[in-house]
């Protein structure tokens, strides 16, 4: 996709005179810096009134990176509008979940049903696409920035009519999939639709009364945010057929369908600022997720080199932190490391948001040599472009099930969706054991192991795909709240798990919840291990499966929490309850002793050590986010780090330490 590692990020000289800007150029590339993410909220600049443009300053700076030989990410400007549009067109700003009409101010402002924003937008990005096209340094087209958000207001209400009549085509399968009979709420129209905000059967917290309807809306709204990223796409395919485009994604956000986006953008772009006590697993899920939107490597357009400013706290990174950072983006699947911002803003709500160049504009800082040694690195690996992570672990994630299972009532408010993603994803991330985040139209035979923690909502083809994996030898992992609905939120009939009843062999009668101050003991069976099952507890029937682990209290112990069926070559782990990690580790250890896949024993909890690999090169990236220093593999020890070109001869590794080791790919063709 690039020729090189695109290293900058967002740069705003249109907020400093003009005069800087050569200071500017000369700090950068001091930095090594090569790429700059230019005109993401220039609208009001570019276009001053209805029918007047003005690119002069634009221009200026293009050439100024252009003749710099800068990698030119340009952005359509699109994301907040001038207050001119607003003043002349009040009806294109967004009505919120409360029913207010929001005035002119912050971004994200635009109703994306809105014709007037779809005719200057287009209007806007048509003039960029013309004027610029030709310039060979634009690397990658931006557009907008960061959708999201959702409009409630009378144009999507009639937009969304026409989604939901194109759908189901009459109003008998409107009212069958929403079971509308519930509270008398038959529809006899499709004007009788409204949208589901708190004016309407929205309950407030992220409930509501008619999860159908309202998982409808999230369709119907990611749709129409997707569209407007599409019609600008269109616009610059007209004059442009070879430049990458993309928008920058926000990891595992709700509002938007990812998946779907994704087979719309020609590469995955993203903004990763994790907080201070997030976990590494957790940076590193994000990661591979964006790489599992399109099994393919992503942009990383921002993250901070510093710290971030819209925290509740904002942790400066520490010394060594963002360089370890950014090789695991690397190690994950990024081609790209971007940062937002190359300069500070003087004022306004990202003033203290970090930056390369700092307030006290001088290149004489702790963050600048940590910026500009990484950019000297990165010059060193261009070659690892285009790499690919393998694995032979999936994971299936699903923003239906996102938000279904978020919307449902009962049975317990802690059950959230990216937790429990993370839940099951953390074992093999600790064990330096590569998972590929998939969706459920993926190729499952790909892989080994599945796994499909609540699966709730089940689609038409999943139960096929599911029985046709397992068949031919997959082992699948799935667990309490799976195989309960339909598309449309209601309930699958005839006993849960529903539609994996047979291939997990079991049946669920009940499904207890557990507060947060309580639990239920569960022995595991082949050691005698004894944890603690929370959140959940379903009481399981045997039918085909057998017991891997029991309850140990309540009325019902003695029954099954954990449970494996084989079927035909394959096997179902089905998990009822939330396990403890030393419980859950001891149950996956058995299951990945029934694979070839090998754990990395002699690394220490914190060490990650990744693979990316092409059809010559392997490339190994071992970073060390244990908060200490920490043993190095002994196979590590004598070999050259590529980072440094320094043979490592100590079997220690520091903190925030990392080493990127290459060798030739000899399992080509094994």
């Amino acid at each position: 996709m690039f020729n090189r590692i695109l290293y900058g990020g967002d740069y705003n000289p249109n907020q400093w005179p003009k005069e800087t800007w050569t200071d500017d150029m000369l700090a950068f590339k001091k930095a090594g810096i090569n790429s700059a993410t230019i005109n993401v909220f220039s609208w009001s600049k570019l276009q001053p009134s209805e029918n007047e443009y003005d690119f002069t300053e634009l221009d200026d700076i293009i050439n100024m990176l252009t003749k710099e030989k800068y990698d030119i990410v340009l952005a359509t400007a699109t994301a907040a509008m001038p207050g001119w549009l607003y003043k002349r067109y009040p009806e294109i700003g967004r009505v919120d979940y409360e029913g207010r009409h929001h005035r002119f101010g912050e971004r994200h402002n635009f109703c994306p049903n809105s014709l007037v924003y779809q005719k200057y937008a287009s209007r806007l990005v048509e003039e960029i696409a013309k004027r610029y096209s030709d310039n060979k340094q634009v690397t990658c087209w931006h557009i907008n920035n960061e959708y999201g958000g959702t409009c409630y207001c009378d144009k999507c209400e009639k937009a969304f009519r026409v989604w939901v009549k194109d759908k189901y085509r009459t109003i008998e399968a409107v009212n069958k999939a929403w079971n509308t009979e519930f509270w008398g709420h038959t529809l006899y129209d499709f004007d009788d639709i409204v949208v589901p905000n708190l004016l309407g059967d929205g309950l407030g917290d992220g409930r509501t009364a008619f999860a159908g309807l309202s998982l409808d809306y999230k369709r119907f709204n990611s749709d129409s945010l997707l569209n407007c990223f599409k019609m600008e796409r269109d616009i610059i395919r007209k004059y442009d057929q070879d430049t990458p485009v993309t928008t920058n994604l926000m990891g595992t956000y709700k509002e938007l369908d990812y998946f779907k986006w994704a087979k719309e953008m020609d590469i995955v772009s993203w903004d990763n600022y994790p907080s201070y006590n997030t976990p590494w697993s957790y940076v590193a899920f994000c990661h591979d997720l964006m790489r599992g939107l399109k099994q393919q490597p992503f942009m990383l357009m921002e993250q901070t080199p510093s710290q971030q400013n819209w925290q509740p706290y904002n942790s400066l990174k520490r010394p060594g932190q963002m360089r370890a950072q950014s090789y695991q983006t690397i190690a994950h699947g990024g081609d790209t490391i971007q940062f937002f911002q190359l300069k500070r803003s003087v004022g306004a709500c990202e003033k203290f948001h970090g930056a390369v160049l700092e307030h006290a504009n001088t290149t004489e800082t702790r963050v600048f040599r940590e910026v500009s040694q990484l950019g000297h690195e990165l010059e060193k690996l261009d070659g690892l472009i285009g790499s690919q992570n393998k694995s032979r672990v999936a994971l299936i994630f699903d923003w239906d099930n996102y938000w279904a299972l978020e919307f449902t009532s009962g049975p317990s408010i802690d059950l959230r969706y990216v937790d429990q993603m993370h839940h099951y994803y953390r074992y093999f991330c600790d064990r330096n054991i590569s998972v590929d985040i998939i969706s459920t139209e993926a190729d499952l035979s790909l892989y080994d192991i599945v796994l499909a923690p609540v699966l709730y909502l089940f689609k038409d083809g999943m139960t096929e795909s599911l029985e046709s994996y397992v068949a031919k030898g997959g082992k699948l992992v799935t667990t309490y709240m799976s195989g309960i609905v339909d598309q449309s939120d209601n309930v699958i009939l005839g006993g849960y798990p529903g539609p994996l009843k047979e291939l997990a062999g079991i049946w669920v009668e009940e499904i207890d919840a557990l507060a947060p101050s309580q639990f239920n003991l569960i022995k595991e069976k082949s050691h005698g291990t004894i944890g603690k099952g929370t959140i959940v507890a379903d009481i399981i029937h045997l039918e085909t499966a057998q017991s891997l682990a029991d309850y140990q209290t309540d009325f019902y112990a003695g029954s099954p929490a954990v449970t494996k069926n084989d079927y035909e070559e394959g096997s179902v782990y089905y998990i009822g309850s939330q396990l403890d990690d030393d419980l859950l580790s001891r149950i996956f250890d058995c299951l990945v002793a029934e694979t070839s896949i090998t754990k990395d024993k002699s690394t220490a909890n914190g060490l990650e050590i990744t693979t990316r690999e092409t059809d010559k090169k392997r490339y190994t990236l071992v970073m060390n986010f244990a908060g200490e220093p920490v043993g190095l593999p002994e196979r590590f020890v004598g070999k050259k780090d590529q980072l440094t070109d320094k043979a490592i001869t100590t079997p220690k590794i520091e903190h925030f330490g990392t080493y990127l080791f290459v060798e030739e790919n000899k399992s080509l063709g094994s």
